[in-house]
């Protein structure tokens, strides 16, 4: 297992953008990108430098006559860049008429802290209007669509149910249906997206952090989660949106993806990226997941761990300005090295959870809504084993593995 974990970082740390060719998108909506033979690799891999990878929002001569004249709303965030340059400077360069920005948690500049409000304001550069969709509203309001002909969405997601990019993209979509408004997906590539593992989440279970009934790790990109909401009509109503994928080019889900902004203030890099689908669990728990450190979601601890063989202290910074345990010494675990970025796993919350002095006070009422299911809790404090808590995902899991297969927009890891 170590040996196969550090293969996967490694390959995701040195591997520039490459891929093969993408598939066709389901009848849902338009798309692209021709339909090429699946592939069989079951983790990250490369191809020649001949077919370098190109972002959705690179591959501009395949969207930007569907915006000219067209009145356009932005939703978008620090990760939407073409090579250095911001998508909206781009767009306003080409002479692309935006009305409005939309910004999702974290905000326009990703720097806000994660659950923070988020305020409207006002880009410096341009002078257009940023709506908060992490503020007042998460879903656009009627009169903030009404001088607004598409919607574009482009922001890079890491591929977990619980990470808020994708219910952002799930209200732009709602609003869309119900507004009759076009929706453009500008795709990017899944850094999680070469397996798909981890509990389904119930329907009680629904929230902001959780709306769909998708596994933790869901193995899509946001295009072809797009076209799933769609298909399956997940919208409220059982709407569909009017939507228009430009798919990444040269890419599928062996391929190896490291990102080149950082995706919000506590990911800082694809160590952390790696191990958040693992890691994000203790969100719901009296265990720091490193925010107020240089290593975020690469160290884990607790004052009431047992072992106190490591330690760090969480400090206020810049995207983590009041951390959990602020100014007090959590003792756990470095996760920095390479060997520890391996798959999805429950290792850490079990160990964690059988060695805390507290464990009566271990869960707080949010773990449910990153688990997605009230049964996981109780399988961890009864001791019940990975291998026994993962055969209880069956068939429901299994299931959700074929739904996906309907809606890939690119050769598959198997």
């Amino acid at each position: 297992m170590m040996k196969h974990a550090t293969a996967i970082l490694y390959t995701l740390l040195l591997l520039g953008f490459t891929g093969c060719t993408a598939k066709q998108a389901p009848a849902t909506s338009e798309t692209t990108a021709k339909p090429t033979a699946s592939a069989t690799a079951s983790e990250p891999t490369t191809t020649p430098e001949t077919a370098p990878l190109k972002t959705g929002a690179e591959q501009t001569e395949k969207y930007l006559n569907l915006l000219k004249g067209k009145r356009i709303g932005l939703v978008v965030n620090q990760t939407s860049v073409i090579g250095k340059t911001h998508l909206v400077d781009s767009l306003v360069s080409q002479g692309i008429n935006i009305i409005t920005i939309f910004a999702p948690e974290h905000g326009f500049r990703g720097d806000a802290d994660a659950g923070a409000y988020v305020k409207d304001a006002k880009d410096v550069r341009t002078g257009l209007p940023i709506i908060s969709l992490y503020g007042k509203n998460k879903k656009p309001l009627p009169e903030q669509l009404q001088n607004i002909d598409i919607l574009v969405f482009d922001i890079q997601d890491v591929g977990t149910r619980f990470y808020t990019y994708i219910s952002t993209m799930h209200y732009v979509m709602e609003a869309a249906a119900e507004q009759n408004k076009e929706v453009l997906i500008l795709d990017r590539p899944n850094p999680n997206g070469h397996y798909v593992d981890g509990p389904v989440l119930e329907p009680a279970f629904k929230s902001f952090v959780g709306m769909h009934p998708i596994p933790i790790v869901h193995g899509v990109t946001v295009g072809e989660l797009a076209h799933m909401i769609n298909g399956e009509k997940w919208l409220e109503g059982q709407r569909q949106a009017k939507i228009t994928v430009i798919p990444v080019a040269n890419y599928t889900h062996s391929t190896a993806y490291t990102l080149p902004v950082k995706p919000s203030p506590n990911l800082p890099n694809a160590q952390a990226i790696a191990l958040y689908p693992s890691i994000c669990f203790f969100e719901g728990t009296n265990v720091s997941v490193g925010r107020g450190t240089t290593t975020p979601f690469q160290v884990i601890g607790s004052p009431y761990y047992k072992y106190k063989t490591y330690t760090f202290t969480p400090q206020s910074m810049p995207g983590a300005l009041d951390p959990p345990y602020k100014n007090q010494p959590c003792y756990g675990m470095d996760l920095t090295s390479p060997s520890h970025a391996q798959p999805f796993t429950l290792t850490y919350l079990i160990e964690f959870y059988k060695n805390s002095t507290q464990q009566e006070k271990f869960f707080n009422n949010f773990f449910e809504k990153l688990a997605g299911t009230a049964t996981l809790r109780e399988q961890i404090k009864s001791g019940k084993t990975e291998s026994e808590i993962r055969a209880s995902w069956e068939p429901t899991l299994s299931n959700y593995k074929q739904l996906r297969k309907k809606y890939l927009l690119y050769p598959d890891f198997e």
